[in-house]
């Protein structure tokens, strides 16, 4: 606590736990931080220039890196910083806005992918529909919700959990939901509230994500060849991206109600920094047919230059 300016500091011990290896961590996240916002960017770009990718489906795509790239840019500077910080600090009113874009990007992400799963639904099991269902106005709406929704009710936890500390040493590299265990004092309201939040943030989304990939699965499986296909090209990267994302997510969740060893608490927080920012890019850039096709031509002509 510094008393002079009336400011709450918490500690991030975590990289402490790092030893010498700080400096190996430094560089590989350096490095994922770079290229994921290089190939972010670059495919945003893409979707942005070719009107063949001005669809639902790469709206949506787009949409997931755009948040990517907030989260990086918010979250990458901070911690590649405070490798080089022998004792490093962070504010509690920055360890509560670090908080807020943290689990308000991971649960508009959630929203994206349901919106993402939908329209593979809509596209593969309902196709004449999918032009009067998926319109511009649709997809509107939807990124309106996956943006709003997340922002206010992860804002109102934040505003709910905001009390008085009585420990000051986050065993973390950055503010997740472990910051509630420095609190004096919990809260029933935010407790509640919170419940309902996970419930329709995470769960009901992720509920929906599966019914929609086994109504795809049994409908694809009744169908030709071609169309079990095409379903298994544009189903099995947002599949992949899910597993894990949800993992990461579930671990998180709990992480907070479990007493976890601090080795194994780091490398699962490492987790979302290592190599997780690369899936979306790399997923996307390199499965999805209509992008790796743009993304090759776009390569090309820089050789050529």
């Amino acid at each position: 606590m510094d008393d002079e300016f009336n400011v709450t500091y918490i500690t991030l011990s975590g990289y402490a736990e790092m030893g010498k290896s700080r400096y190996l961590y430094f560089v590989i996240m350096f490095t994922v931080y770079i290229l994921a916002i290089l190939f972010s960017v670059t495919i945003v770009y893409l979707i942005c220039m070719h009107k063949n990718l001005h669809e639902p489906m790469y709206i949506f795509i787009a949409s997931l890196l755009m948040n990517s790239i907030v989260y990086n840019t918010a979250m990458y500077p901070n911690l590649l910083v405070n490798f080089f910080t022998e004792k490093p600090i962070i504010s509690y009113s920055a360890c509560l806005f670090q908080l807020f874009l943290y689990y308000f990007l991971s649960a508009s992400d959630f929203l994206l992918l349901s919106a993402m799963a939908y329209d593979r639904y809509v596209s593969i099991c309902k196709p004449l529909q999918y032009p009067n269902i998926m319109r511009k106005t649709t997809v509107s709406i939807i990124l309106g919700v996956a943006w709003f929704v997340p922002a206010f009710q992860i804002a109102v936890s934040i505003i709910l959990s905001s009390r008085k500390l009585c420990h000051f040493t986050l065993n973390a590299i950055f503010c997740n939901n472990s910051v509630y265990s420095l609190q004096c004092v919990g809260s029933e309201a935010k407790a509640i509230f919170d419940l309902f939040a996970l419930l329709s943030l995470a769960l009901l989304p992720l509920l929906f994500i599966i019914f929609t990939y086994i109504r795809i699965l049994i409908i694809t499986y009744r169908s030709g060849r071609e169309v079990r296909k095409k379903a298994a090209q544009t189903c099995l990267p947002h599949l992949v991206v899910l597993l894990i994302f949800t993992f990461l997510c579930a671990y998180d969740v709990i992480v907070i109600q479990l007493d976890v060893a601090s080795e194994i608490h780091l490398i699962m927080t490492l987790q979302a920094f290592l190599y997780y920012p690369l899936f979306y890019p790399i997923i996307y850039g390199l499965k999805m047919k209509e992008i790796s096709k743009h993304l090759k031509r776009l390569f090309c002509q820089a050789k050529v230059i």
